[in-house]
Formats: C-alpha cells, structure tokens, sequence
C-alpha cells in the first residue's frame, strides 16, 4: 500500500506538468495495481480491514485526476480551514448558544469561498452582514 501511495502523490506532484495521455495511462496503471492489491490474501485482521476501508473509498483516492490542478490529493486544506474554528472552540469551551455556532460557521464558510475567488474577507463579511 506504501509504495502505491508514493506513485499516486509522485503523480499528484507532476499532473499539472505531464500530458493529458500519460495521465490517463497512470490512473489506469494505479487503478489495477489497487485491484491487485485489494484482491491479495491475507490472514491479518488488521491488514483485511485495512483493505477493507480503501477499498470502500476507492472511488474517491484518485479523484484529483478528474481536475488536475484544482483539487489537491489530500484533504490537508479542509484541515487546515477547519483549525480557527477548532481553537476558538477549545479557547472559549464552545459557544451558549446555538445561533452563535452556526453565525460564525456560516461567515467562515463565506469567506473561505470568497477568498478562492479572489475576493477579501472584509468586503465579503460586509456583503453578508448588509443583505
């Protein structure tokens, strides 16, 4: 499982450089190494169970390919988004009140999103607070 994964993360790293040809014939290589994988026996619980979680995901592991470039590998990104509101949460022990949870979950999302398209927080809050 190891080494597939380094061959997937090489192809993560060099997809926006390599053609749409080689592309295609490394997801495919990937995708039948996985079904070997998936496939070999074992006596390992851990190791069947192991197996058991990729292979439920595994319509999901290569969806970077579908939009080389724009979707990362990993969800590294979503995890970091997610860090403020984490300690905020910690800091203050939560919130009281329910509406105050999802006003800021809300506002986060906002400007998070605007912010791929380019546009500042500080107009983006401002836009949300006025309408």
């Amino acid at each position: 499982m190891r080494l597939w994964f380094d061959r997937v993360f090489a192809l993560a790293r060099d997809i926006t450089t390599i053609a749409a040809s080689t592309l295609r014939a490394r997801r495919r290589a990937l995708e039948r190494d996985l079904d070997l994988i998936l496939a070999a026996p074992t006596d390992c619980q851990l190791t069947r169970d192991l197996l058991a979680r990729v292979g439920r995901a595994r319509d999901q592991l290569l969806t970077f390919c579908d939009f080389p470039g724009e979707v990362e590998p990993t969800n590294n990104v979503s995890e970091r988004g997610l860090r403020p509101s984490v300690i905020q949460r910690k800091v203050t022990n939560g919130y009281r009140a329910r509406w105050a949870a999802d006003f800021e979950a809300g506002v986060r999302t906002a400007v998070d999103t605007a912010r791929l398209a380019g546009a500042g927080p500080f107009q983006t809050i401002l836009e949300i607070v006025t309408h």
